[in-house]
């Protein structure tokens, strides 16, 4: 659900810097900060892509933190 998100706010910026790069120039400190907006949502959502899916205990862990076999100890 958050990854269909983050894919909307790419395309809504990638529509913003354009008519910005329309409006400003495409040589232009405002045209070239709209497209830096629209690289860094692009580079978060391969981030999120990128992350490991949780396995079975991982996800027991979560749900059962006082569980013994969850309980971490530090040194």
């Amino acid at each position: 659900m958050a990854n269909n998100n983050i894919h909307e706010q790419i395309e809504k910026e990638r529509e913003e810097a354009r008519a910005v790069c329309s409006t400003e120039g495409a040589t232009s400190a405002d045209c070239a900060a709209a497209w830096d907006a629209v690289e860094e949502l692009q580079a978060e959502a391969s981030h999120q892509q990128v992350k490991e899916p949780k396995n079975s205990f991982e996800k027991y862990c979560d749900d059962n933190p006082d569980a013994a076999e969850c309980r971490i100890y530090d040194d």
